[in-house]
């Protein structure tokens, strides 16, 4: 079974809102539903399990009755840390998940994953056991010393920007966030599951991404996903 662990324990102080910016609306409905709709109306999907704030968790419920997501299994409470926050998802999962089963990991302020994105992340992720969602990064890169000055740049078809969806196979993510902890590799808190997998030497491999997969951490984020959401080409939106 494909399962989204979908990352909603954020506060979201960067927005400066009263609510945690994964529950406001936009258009009468909260950012964290549009996420779920994306998982809910894809076919190869069979549940979602929402790791949220603590204190949210029978508002998610029934958010999720009102707007008909029935593949929503599981909510539970988040951590301190990001990393926290995945490790209680991946831990929660042991009793429902085979160790072939895939992982779909995604941020829960993601709200425009297209679903030639997350088809091809679970293409790659049965391929390879891994998949990451990654774009060309087109700007120019140099590396500066003092802050002022430059002397080096790095070549941009080097570089691959990566965000979530991301998926792996449940065995492997479980080997995995169980030796970070228990070793202390790779959970900073600026890590997440694709730089932890690196930390502990595994090979990633790269999946289709989307220009229109914004993390909405800003007002100004929210503004851009407000444009989205009233462009004429909108069709692949529920």
């Amino acid at each position: 079974m494909n399962i989204a662990l979908i990352i909603a324990g954020g506060k979201g102080h960067r927005m400066r809102q009263e609510i945690p910016k994964q529950f406001l609306n936009v258009n009468d409905k909260p950012i964290i539903i549009y996420t779920m709709e994306c998982f809910q109306k894809h076919p190869e999907i069979g549940a979602i399990e929402v790791v949220c704030l603590e204190g949210w968790h029978d508002i998610l419920w029934a958010y999720a009755k009102q707007f008909g997501i029935d593949k929503l299994k599981w909510v539970i409470s988040g951590g301190e840390t990001a990393q926290e926050s995945l490790r209680n998802g991946v831990f929660h999962l042991r009793e429902e998940c085979g160790p072939e089963d895939i992982i779909v990991i995604h941020d829960g302020i993601r709200p425009l994953v297209e679903d030639f994105v997350l088809t091809d992340v679970l293409v790659q992720c049965k391929k390879h056991g891994n998949a990451v969602t990654a774009m060309p990064y087109n700007e120019q890169i140099f590396v500066t010393e003092d802050g002022e000055t430059s002397t080096q740049y790095v070549p941009r078809d080097t570089l691959r920007r990566v965000s979530t969806p991301q998926a792996y196979r449940y065995e492997k993510l479980l080997w995995a966030y169980e030796k970070a902890f228990d070793e202390g590799i790779g959970i900073q808190a600026s890590t997440y599951t694709n730089t932890l997998m690196v930390e502990l030497g595994e090979r990633l491999y790269f999946a289709a991404g989307s220009d229109k997969n914004i993390k909405l951490t800003t007002k100004d984020d929210l503004e851009l996903f407000k444009a989205y959401m009233k462009m004429n080409k909108d069709s692949w939106l529920k």
